[in-house]
């Protein structure tokens, strides 16, 4: 067994996403996941006061529970702190999340895109980088929800969601033009893949919506060392997640234990 965790920081229950494809590549690891809900949502955040936030709670983590690797799946997150991250804990491991525009732009037959994201991750510059750097030769539609990931958030506690607005919050991404239509959707926030089948069943025309858990996962895994692991048979047991607010309802609760999570 690991002595050192795998460590997942997420705004909030976000990153279950990658956790769980996390577990199916590494069964023997044991994971650490930290849910930063005394801050959520991050994407209302000033970004001086945030990369600081952030910087003072991994200084925590890291000590408390000197993981092997951070994963940070949250992009809001990543695009703002994982260079500081690097150096301000140097030799530390860490993979950060970026919203998934390289791949899209290659899979696109239409050539128009669109980014569904929180407002932080559509306002940076890096986000707009990446779009330069990976399709200049597409249009790329930005499109902020800042009430997405907390519908995310109650329907995974709760299981209802208004689909009304799941339509509504969705509506910018599809774009006609010339007779073409937008026919990939990258979902840069790692809330949303929980509301992927109501958002399939609200769109106006069926599209590739792309997940970026899987990939996250195995780049956390091509930095590990994965000699011994390869026999490991999967854990029963000893994952743990953190809610920097110190609290977690019953909802919260019965959700955590859902995904094998012992409450710290």
């Amino acid at each position: 067994m690991a002595e050192h965790p795998v460590l997942m920081f997420d705004s909030g229950i976000g990153g279950l996403t990658v956790l769980r494809e996390a577990r199916v590549l590494m069964p023997g690891r044991r994971f650490v996941y930290v849910a930063d809900d005394a801050a959520f949502p991050y994407g209302r955040w000033d970004e001086p006061a945030l990369k600081a936030r952030i910087l003072d709670l991994f200084g925590t983590l890291l000590d408390r529970y000197d993981p092997e690797i951070s994963v940070i799946p949250c992009n809001t997150a990543s695009t703002l702190v994982i260079d500081a991250l690097r150096e301000v804990f140097p030799g530390r491991l860490f993979v950060g999340t970026v919203p998934a525009i390289k791949p899209a732009a290659e899979r696109t037959r239409s050539g128009l895109v669109s980014v569904l994201a929180t407002p932080g991750t559509v306002k940076r510059q890096y986000t707009r980088d990446l779009i330069a750097q990976w399709a200049s030769k597409c249009h790329v539609r930005l499109v902020g929800s800042d009430k997405l990931a907390g519908l995310a958030e109650v329907y995974m506690r709760e299981g209802f969601v208004d689909e009304e607005v799941i339509r509504s919050e969705i509506a910018p991404c599809f774009i006609e033009q010339e007779g073409r239509r937008t026919d990939i959707v990258v979902l840069a926030c790692t809330h949303y893949p929980f509301l992927v089948n109501r958002m399939r069943k609200t769109a106006p025309w069926p599209v590739d919506w792309l997940d970026p858990a899987e990939a996250i996962a195995r780049r956390a895994l091509s930095l590990l060392d994965t000699d011994g692991f390869d026999d490991f048979e999967p854990r029963n047991g000893g994952d743990i997640a953190i809610f920097t607010s110190g609290k977690a309802d019953f909802a919260t609760r019965r959700l955590m234990q859902g995904f094998g999570l012992g409450l710290a």
